[in-house]
Formats: C-alpha cells, structure tokens, sequence
C-alpha cells in the first residue's frame, strides 16, 4: 500500500470543506467550541462506525452501490438544504441554545453526508482491502482514519475559535456565507 496516497487522500478528503466543518464552523461562531466539540465528538465516532460498517459490508455494497447512492444524494441534500435553512434563519441578535449542534446530531449528520458515505465506502477497498485483510490491520487502519478526522474536525473547531471575535462582529453575513457554502455542497452531490 502507497501509505503517502492514502494519507493524502485522508487529509484531503477530512480537511477540506465539507457539510460537517461548515456546521462545526457555524456552531463555534454562534454558540461556543465547547458546543461544537460535543457535535465534533458525535461526529468522529459516526464516520469510525461508518468505517467499519464500509469494512465489514464491502463486498455487498458493490452490487447495490448505485441504489444506494441515489437515495444517499437525496437524503443528504434535503438535509443539507434544510441545515443551510437553519443557520440562515438563525437570529443573530439574541444568543439561543442550540439543539443541533448536540452529539447526536453530529453523529446522525454522518450517516447523510454524502462526502463521508463517499469517503467511507471508498477508502477501505481502495487503500485497505488490497492489501490487508487480517481484522488487527484493518482495525488500525480504521482508527487512524477515524483520528485523522477527528484532526480535521479539531482544526475547523480552533479556525473558529481564533476567528469567533471577528465571526461574531459579522455573524448575519457569516451566517449567510455559510447557509450557500451548504447550499453549493448540496447541489455538487448532483454534478
């Protein structure tokens, strides 16, 4: 295995923006890190179950791949359509408890995002299963891509974090700015 291909792939896939680091941004600016660490938490244990579900489930996915695909693009659109309703409806004047950005909420947002459905059903055959098959080694490989997410999801919580103060002072436009960021990842799952 090409472990500089795989790590690459990882951090690329983890790191770059997606439905999940938009919430955990969205959920720093207006109510806390500590809010968005317990969605980050839900959230990192939802895509290792995810990979072990990709790990264990492989060799059935392949024949059912496309049905499965479809209703994921859906799902994952409504939700991201109804997230990106959500933040930009958000009142910025008043603070408010936020029942979203809960763990289960995080945990549940994995099993529709379709960047991590994606990631997780193509990581495991395309870098793992190749070329080990023994359950130790993918034991491993899955908890490293599990903390490699869980990285990911740590950076986006401190890049909020550091920029909460200059966030804040903008929050409707930050709001509004993150609202179509998930309204562009909803309508790329069709393109």
């Amino acid at each position: 295995m090409n472990i500089t291909s795989f790590l690459i792939y990882c951090f690329i896939v983890t790191f770059t923006p997606g439905p999940t680091n938009i919430v955990i941004l969205s959920t720093v600016n207006n109510f806390g890190s500590k809010k968005a660490m317990e969605y980050t938490y839900g959230a990192t244990i939802a895509i290792g179950l995810l990979l072990v579900i990709s790990a264990v489930m492989n060799t059935m996915l392949i024949t059912i791949i496309p049905k499965i695909l479809i209703v994921m693009q859906i799902l994952g659109s409504m939700y991201m359509l109804y997230l990106a309703y959500q933040i930009y409806k958000m009142n910025t004047s008043e603070p408010t408890i936020n029942q979203t950005a809960t763990f289960m909420s995080g945990f549940f947002m994995q099993f529709l995002n379709p960047k991590v459905v994606i990631f997780t059903m193509t990581v495991i055959p395309s870098f793992i299963l190749p070329y080990y098959t023994a359950i130790p080694e993918i034991t491993i490989s899955i908890v490293i891509i599990t903390i490699i997410g869980l990285l990911a999801f740590i950076m986006w919580v401190l890049f909020g974090t550091i920029f909460k103060k200059f966030l804040q002072n903008h929050k409707k436009t930050v709001n509004v700015i993150m609202a179509l960021f998930l309204v562009y990842a909803a309508i790329m799952i069709w393109m």
